[in-house]
């Protein structure tokens, strides 16, 4: 029997556990850091062995198969020993894509994702497809696969995610966006990010399709570099095409804008036109989002009037531009899932009232020179929280009135109340990774969202 070693035991790495478990593998997970109580009971249930707390190496170095959960980086220790082994290093995604003869829709790009990909699922779900999201949000793609393998998946796939495939293909790949991010995980070098971006059309056939950007100057200038041969599908919500007032775009396949307030989507002889004033989700990021959701749905037949019917009653996800409260007429907004410089621009971007922004955290290399005239403009105190906050004091002291340093989320809430007025907004969109003072960008949305819920009942 083959013995498959997973690392990491997340929800990642415990369906790749399972999965392995199903299909016949010996299996032994292993995770240096601590397990939750959810994850122990899914690996008791299903007779795994595991380790927490240690890599054990005589445990793992025999493996035929190592699973890598996506945060653990190629330069870890027990990695590197298993690649000096020759034991292949895999990712959830090309394990589970081995074991599933479903389709798979798989969206990445630095940001918009996570709408794309919960879009695009209630579409399916709408046009009664049997379907499944995952990846990296929700159920993991490998533990769907090991229980209720479905004929479609939609699928969020990060860079940490791409990194480690070999043969794994979208039938359908979007590409959102790339802006600079993660790149302290990429030796501070841009173009391996864009690389491990474009690993999601790396295997595809002539007849796969890829959705891409081609308002994004990074996204376009790469597409043009590598000429991939497939059924290409742009979109542009700043002009058709990207190429002025070229009205021919819009017999072209594709989704562009045919006036200020809608766009058109086609597919082959599949065309959905959209109003973008009665879609639920606002703002120029949002009809990239429809735009790219909506050409994946044609691509895979759904009808249009399904794909008309979510966009304008679809209504966004938790820890995005969420509506969070209001308290003595101060609108609260919770956008933790900002964790870049790109994010957070389309947040301050949508501001239309003087707004107290918190940001900190986890610094990925960020460079903050593009949103200094938003900032400039549109903030009127900023609150820094993190452990550190050296780097966001400095960037902009002097550029707004006024700048705060609060390490904790106790201390940010209790200066947002003092300094926000009624008519004003106060903006949690951090540009930086969670990981300095929560578990992650979800719970750091959700605690401040309830430290809003306390401010509204003193």
């Amino acid at each position: 029997m083959k013995k498959a070693v997973i690392l990491g035991g997340g929800e990642s790495g415990c369906g790749s556990a399972v999965l392995a478990k199903a299909k016949g593998w010996k299996v032994f997970l292993t995770d240096r850091g601590t397990i939750a109580p959810k994850y122990l009971e899914l690996l008791d249930r299903y007779g795994i062995d595991y380790e927490q707390g240690a890599h054990t190496e005589s445990s793992i170095l025999d493996a035929d198969l190592a699973i890598k959960s996506p945060g653990i980086p190629d330069t870890a220790p027990i990695v590197v020993k298993l690649h000096e082994q020759g034991i292949p290093v895999i990712s959830e995604i090309e394990f589970a894509g081995r074991y599933t003869k479903g389709r798979t829709i798989c969206i990445t790009g630095s940001n918009g994702k996570t709408t794309t990909t919960t879009l695009l699922g209630r579409i399916l779900q709408a046009a009664g497809y049997d379907s499944a999201v995952g990846g990296n949000i929700g159920e993991s793609f490998a533990y769907t696969v090991a229980t209720t393998d479905k004929a479609w998946y939609v699928l969020e796939l990060s860079s940490f995610q791409l990194d480690g495939i070999e043969t794994f293909r979208p039938d359908i790949a979007v590409l959102t966006n790339i802006t600079p991010d993660h790149l302290d995980r990429y030796g501070y070098v841009f173009q391996n990010y864009i690389d491990s971006k474009f690993r999601i059309i790396r295997n595809q056939r002539p007849e796969d399709y890829f959705i891409y950007d081609i308002d994004n100057p990074v996204v376009s200038r790469e597409v043009a570099l590598r000429t991939p041969a497939l059924r290409m599908l742009p979109f542009a919500a700043q002009h058709p095409y990207g190429i002025g007032t070229d009205t021919s775009a819009f017999d072209r396949p594709g989704a562009f804008l045919t006036d200020g307030d809608h766009f058109r989507a086609s597919v082959g002889d599949r065309t959905v036109t959209i109003d973008i004033r009665r879609m639920g989700i606002k703002g120029i990021h949002n009809t990239y989002n429809a735009m790219a959701a909506a050409l994946a749905a044609l691509a895979a037949g759904v009808e249009p009037a399904v794909i008309a019917d979510t966009l304008y009653t679809f209504e966004g996800v938790e820890h995005r531009m969420e509506f969070a409260g209001c308290v003595n007429g101060v609108t609260y907004i919770n956008d933790s899932k900002g964790t870049n410089v790109d994010s957070t621009w389309y947040a301050l971007d949508s501001m239309r009232t003087p707004t107290v922004w918190i940001a900190g955290g986890t610094d990925k290399g960020n460079d903050y020179e593009t949103l200094k005239p938003l900032a400039r403009e549109k903030v009127k105190a900023l609150v820094c929280m993190g452990v550190d906050n050296a780097k966001l004091i400095a960037s902009f002291t002097g550029v707004v009135p006024a700048v705060y340093d609060t390490h904790s989320l106790a201390d940010t809430m209790r200066i947002c109340a003092e300094i926000a007025t009624e008519g004003d907004t106060v903006l949690l969109s951090p540009a930086c990774a969670s990981f300095d003072l929560f578990k992650n960008y979800e719970d750091r949305g959700r605690q401040f969202k309830a430290a809003v819920q306390a401010l509204q009942k003193r």
